[in-house]
């Protein structure tokens, strides 16, 4: 008798619940992340400075990429002389040729005002984006020049050729069973996060081989980048990289040099079809990485310099500073990046829908 009526309280309240118009009471609610810095501004400094000692003659060569003229309020050369703004690989720089002798110290860099903001691409989904096979009908040159190997002499960093990279880009194609590029990058961008982990190799300042972070899977942010690069261009996406700074804003504000990447997906979505992915991102989950780092670049990126795709492209962004002396004189360089005046414009939070649609509220 007990039971007959529990099953009926039960059935009474559904049909309560549905009368009522709450339904939708079970439904899964959107994910919402914590507000955080959307839009911000600061100044920063960043270049080398250099001390001479002694009595001699020495040859000082230096290149220093400009930040990206959108997001720059204004700038100041530290040192203004011996230099020329100069363009090479579709970016500008400042580039000092100095010849001199004897004691003399040198801060070359620029003090540059910076505002910047989050870009994002707001559909996950990526239902709008082109095929492999379109943008390679479309953008064939776009796609000969973003698909191929890149080195520094013999070492080959971005190698979409390789055999073991070209065989994990198809598997991963195969296994998404789509031939759609944003789905695709966005496939090889799990397969990144679950098999890769991001680690500083010690001691070594070269940057690795893709093959290299493939088969040790693990890498810094340049290394994990070159990887995911070469697996988008080994099934046919264009992909390129991005150097320049992170900011990070903890208990003091800092900056760090950086690299992430770019893919191409077409239909002008992102920048001219063009969407970020940052590879050094660790989540506290594949589908946070994937939300908060996937087509979505914050405001704590700067970016300095952009691969043209070529090996001159890349010896440029791996280059650093060149001085020739002779050994009565004695030089010492330090490398500066200084965040001063950081100020929080806009804050927001991260809200991402069921349908895989992502905004700021």
């Amino acid at each position: 008798m007990n039971g007959k009526i529990a099953v009926f309280s039960t059935v009474a309240l559904l049909m309560l619940i549905n009368i009522s118009g709450c339904s939708n009471l079970f439904q899964e609610l959107p994910t919402k992340y914590e507000s955080s810095p959307t839009k911000i501004r600061y100044n920063f400094q960043y270049g080398y400075q250099i001390n001479c000692t002694g009595k001699g003659d020495y040859k000082i060569r230096y290149m220093l990429d400009l930040p990206e003229s959108d997001k720059t309020l204004s700038y100041n050369i530290l040192y203004p002389h011996d230099y020329e703004i100069t363009s090479s690989v579709n970016n500008s720089f400042l580039f000092w040729n100095i010849s001199e002798k004897d004691s003399a110290n040198y801060k070359l860099g620029i003090l540059a005002g910076i505002e910047s903001q989050n870009f994002y691409v707001s559909d996950l989904t990526g239902n709008n984006a082109m095929t492999i096979n379109e943008i390679s009908r479309f953008f064939p040159n776009l796609t000969n020049q973003y698909t191929r190997q890149q080195s520094i002499l013999d070492k080959k960093l971005i190698d979409p050729l390789d055999y073991e990279i070209s065989t994990v880009g198809n598997n991963i194609k195969s296994t998404s069973a789509s031939n759609n590029s944003f789905i695709l990058a966005k496939s090889i961008f799990i397969w990144l996060k679950e098999n890769t982990s991001y680690k500083i190799h010690n001691g070594i300042g070269e940057v690795q081989p893709a093959i290299v972070t493939l088969q040790k899977r693990t890498g810094d942010c340049d290394d994990l980048s070159f990887l995911y690069i070469s697996l988008c261009r080994s099934i046919g996406i264009p992909a390129r990289f991005i150097r320049g700074y992170l900011i990070k804003s903890e208990e003091e504000v800092t900056a760090t040099a950086h690299a992430w990447v770019e893919v191409f997906v077409g239909n002008n979505i992102g920048n001219k079809g063009w969407i970020p992915v940052e590879c050094a991102c660790c989540s506290s989950s594949i589908q946070a990485d994937i939300n908060q780092n996937f087509g979505l670049e914050d405001a704590f990126h700067l970016r300095l310099f952009v691969d043209d795709g070529s090996n001159k492209s890349m010896n440029i962004s791996q280059s650093g500073i060149h001085v020739q002396y002779f050994e009565k004189i004695d030089i010492n360089l330090e490398s500066f990046a200084i965040v001063e005046n950081y100020k929080v414009l806009e804050s927001k939070q991260l809200v991402v829908t069921n349908e895989n649609k992502r905004y700021f509220e």
